[in-house]
């Protein structure tokens, strides 16, 4: 049985998870990326070195996140989070945007802790997206 998610069932499944395929616009075109990220009060934080989701959402700030848990073929819950891609070029803002990133991932991007310190040309862009709707779907019999 197909079942829509609460708000706060599916910001808990968002706030949850770890991994989430990123949809933005690329040249007029959809774009999907996988994309380690973190929730934060009403933002999802994550980095990425210079590429073409970068200059996608940079063009077309609106983007969409979308995270699943999947327990078997016909029990599984997905969430859409849609919101506005910010980039973050504060200095402080940023060192606080990498704590909460490498609290959640120490080993994900080794590389970006040498970037990180000055030791390579190009740093990486911290972005947030500031969420402004949260909601999802669900198969199977629902959570009690």
């Amino acid at each position: 049985m197909i079942y829509e998610l609460g708000t706060e069932e599916a910001r808990i499944l968002l706030a949850n998870g770890r991994l989430a395929h990123l949809g933005c616009v690329v040249d007029g075109d959809p774009y999907v990326v996988p994309l380690h990220y973190v929730v934060d009060g009403g933002f999802a934080y994550a980095h990425s070195g210079e590429g073409r989701k970068l200059d996608g959402m940079r063009a077309h700030p609106r983007v969409c996140l979308q995270v699943e848990e999947i327990d078997g073929e016909y029990r599984w819950r997905s969430v859409h989070a849609f919101g506005t891609f910010e980039e973050i070029v504060d200095d402080v803002e940023r060192e606080r945007a990498f704590r909460l990133l490498f609290a959640q991932f120490p080993r994900l991007t080794p590389a970006d802790s040498v970037r990180r310190t000055g030791h390579l040309d190009a740093p990486p862009v911290v972005f947030r997206v500031r969420l402004d709707h949260v909601g999802g779907v669900g198969e199977g019999e629902r959570e009690p």
